[in-house]
């Protein structure tokens, strides 16, 4: 029915959710990430599938993707990682949003919203270890002193950043865990004490590097099935996850050409024998990576088959020779077909980026089935 479609695998999600709680241990909180559409697998289904498996916390970017979950009845607690624009601020007491800001001004201006609503509000401060984006940067005694003048804003979290995490061969990484240690120690021994201490996402978790941990984590790659390799002299990964999604694409055309004909844009391939392909309803509009042009694989009957030319909007070619393929038929872009797989790490270094991207780069116009 369709060209080009995503099966997700909800009980993956929970699977994975659960083998992340097992790992962090009864004192650590678990709080998904599922930004950016659930790292494109679709937030809605997957917050209430994890909501479903325990999940009490859920992190998003922005706080439209916070007001989205609301108005499908999630009830978890929502962090709001990355909005703390003046516009946006009113809309966290309005829907019970969480939000993580990032200046000493910035709490200033949470504490006045909410003296005038006349209700408490938790906030989450992020402090800027060496990542050198979001978070302040002002020191312990600055931030007691903003502190100390709120009237309504509780300050529940302290977080932070990596920004080196999987690099074993950088000390960035213990660096900042000091940094932000010496910050949280300085406030504790003035008699603040925030309920929540979280700096990890996936891969500290998943490497075991307990010292960076907190009492909460914040995976999102490992949700949806994927740890990044380490770089360096780790110690050993200890959280297996599986792909929660599988991506697929309908054969559209199938023909015999001859030796020597040039096939797509700029006619970049050029057979070399008579060849037949296989043109599948997938292209960079719905995040297939152009970088794959000449040099990707898809999977075709059980088969690694390699793409032809250039990768185009809605279009894309792949070598079908020595197969019984038809128009109708499925072939596999991310997944696994018999004994062959493709995951996103895989098409990411082809392409020269990174499984992140490849993920969130998944167009919505392509449709989601969940299984």
């Amino acid at each position: 029915m369709y060209r080009s479609w995503l099966e997700v695998s909800l009980s993956q999600i929970a699977s994975n959710f659960r083998a992340i709680r097992k790992l962090a241990g009864s004192g650590v909180t678990v709080m998904p990430v599922v930004k950016a559409d659930a790292y494109r697998h679709g937030a809605v289904e997957v917050s209430r599938v994890l909501e479903e498996a325990g999940a009490r916390w859920l992190a998003v970017s922005n706080v439209h993707e916070g007001i989205a979950l609301r108005e499908s009845g999630m009830t978890s607690r929502i962090l709001v990682m990355a909005d703390f624009l003046p516009s946006s601020r009113p809309l966290f007491l309005d829907y019970d949003l969480t939000p993580a800001i990032h200046s000493l001004e910035g709490i200033a201006a949470y504490d006045e919203l909410a003296v005038a609503a006349g209700k408490p509000a938790p906030f989450h401060l992020k402090i800027d270890t060496g990542m050198g984006r979001l978070g302040t940067r002002a020191s312990a005694s600055e931030i007691l002193d903003a502190l100390a003048q709120t009237r309504a804003a509780r300050l529940e979290g302290l977080m932070s950043h990596f920004a080196s995490a999987p690099n074993y061969t950088t000390s960035q990484t213990d660096e900042q865990i000091a940094t932000f240690t010496a910050v949280l120690q300085h406030l504790r021994n003035a008699g603040v004490n925030p309920a929540m201490v979280h700096l990890s996402s996936t891969v500290p978790l998943a490497y075991g590097r307990k010292e960076a941990w907190g009492n909460l984590v914040r995976p999102g790659h490992a949700i949806y099935g994927y740890v990044s390799p380490a770089k360096g002299a780790s110690s050993p990964c200890l959280l297996e996850v599986h792909p929660a999604l599988s991506w697929k694409a309908t054969v559209l055309e199938v023909k015999d050409i001859p030796a020597g004909a040039a096939i797509g844009y700029g006619g970049i391939h050029t057979t070399g024998r008579e060849t037949r392909i296989a043109v599948l309803g997938v292209g960079y509009a719905d995040g297939y990576p152009h970088r794959l042009s000449n040099k990707g694989k898809v999977l075709l009957q059980g088969r690694a088959v390699p793409v032809l030319g250039a990768v185009s909007m809605d279009l894309t070619t792949v070598d079908a020779s020595g197969l019984d393929v038809k128009p109708g038929d499925a072939a596999t872009l991310l997944g696994t077909d018999g004994d062959e797989s493709i995951d996103a790490q895989q098409i990411a270094k082809l392409a020269g980026t990174i499984s992140y991207s490849v993920l969130c780069g998944i167009s919505s116009r392509v449709v989601r089935l969940y299984v």
